[in-house]
């Protein structure tokens, strides 16, 4: 694991891609967003590794399937974690990803996932969770 890498987020839906970034980054995360697989891949291409990839199903220009099936061609990207954000359950279990989260996103799932795979750049802050 990597202290400095990111967690890229890839969704259509913009309100969410954001909401996941802001949860990630408020509990010390670095993120970076793509509107659909194949911006996803040219961010790939553009940032330093991510340590996870979390991945919508469902997008236009390119869909989060197709996104995995390029990904996994590409020998320097095909060991990144992809955990699938998706509605769609059935569809992500035959996706090939790493892990599946379900939408509407649990916070505490999210960031249990995320923690499995990525450091924090910095610890929340203790009266973070106070409230």
């Amino acid at each position: 694991m990597n202290a400095m890498s990111a967690v890229l987020v890839i969704d259509d839906n913009r309100d969410i891609r954001e909401a996941i970034q802001s949860a990630l980054e408020d509990e010390g995360y670095a993120t970076e967003g793509a509107a659909n697989g194949r911006e996803g891949l040219d961010r790939l291409q553009a940032m330093a590794r991510p340590c996870l990839i979390l991945l919508d199903l469902m997008m236009p220009v390119m869909t989060g399937i197709e996104f995995l099936e390029a990904l996994n061609a590409e020998p320097a990207f095909a060991e990144i974690p992809v955990v699938i954000v998706s509605a769609y359950d059935r569809l992500a279990q035959t996706a090939g990803a790493t892990g599946f989260l379900p939408k509407p996103i649990d916070l505490h799932d999210l960031t249990h996932t995320v923690s499995r795979y990525c450091t924090a750049r910095t610890a929340p802050s203790p009266d973070a969770s106070a409230g």
